[in-house]
């Protein structure tokens, strides 16, 4: 396995469970949206994935944000297209030694996680079937020159009103580009900054309960 993680089997055992991945975002790890994971279906067999960047004290980051005096804030994004390709691999690695249900992939991204989120989802169509994208945004740098018109998967996309890390305006424009490309895409914003409220929580987790 090319990625550090922890899991949670599923309560309600299956020969081919249901899958969800978690991806934290920028400076976290693989605790982080675990804590997730005890309210969520008992169906699932749930793996949260840490970010290969240490960056101390128990952060990780799948790629590098650097701050340039010209350039303001920007990506790395060749460090951020090999971290889609690692979760792509450690997605399959995951799907084959767990015997996961293909069709029933989920994948949720917070922050930096739903950024690769959407991008690997346009990189490997249908690799995923459900995307959860908290917090986030659609990186138009970091798509694939053609988008695939063969792309099944939906996408649920939640948003802080009043978030300070990554403004609610990308979050929308997401939610029109993929309404352009004819993509099923729910959306909702949420009276809380660079985080989950607990009415999101509840939000997605039905959501995820209706795709099973």
């Amino acid at each position: 396995m090319n990625l550090e993680y922890i899991v949670r089997e599923p309560i309600k055992k299956s020969k081919n469970p249901s899958l969800l991945i978690l991806l934290h975002g920028y400076g976290s790890n693989k605790e982080d949206l675990f804590s997730f994971a005890e309210e969520l279906p008992e169906e699932l067999l749930i793996v949260s994935a840490q970010a290969p960047n240490s960056m101390g004290f128990g952060s990780y980051a799948w790629y590098a944000i650097n701050f340039d005096a010209k350039q303001g804030k920007f990506s790395d994004l060749k460090q951020a297209k090999e971290a889609i390709d690692k979760i792509a691999e450690f997605i399959d690695a995951i799907k084959e030694k767990y015997n996961t249900k293909k069709e029933k992939t989920f994948l949720l991204g917070f922050s930096q996680g739903a950024i690769l989120s959407y991008s690997l989802s346009f990189f490997y169509p249908n690799k995923i079937n459900h995307i959860i994208a908290l917090s986030g945004y659609i990186n138009t740098d970091l798509l694939p020159v053609e988008i695939s018109k063969s792309i099944t998967t939906d996408y649920y996309i939640s948003h802080g009103i009043v978030d300070q890390v990554l403004p609610i305006e990308w979050a929308r424009k997401s939610k029109t580009f993929l309404e352009k490309i004819n993509l099923q895409a729910i959306y909702s914003e949420y009276k809380v900054g660079h985080g989950v409220a607990p009415q999101n929580f509840y939000s997605f987790k039905e959501w995820i309960q209706k795709r099973l």
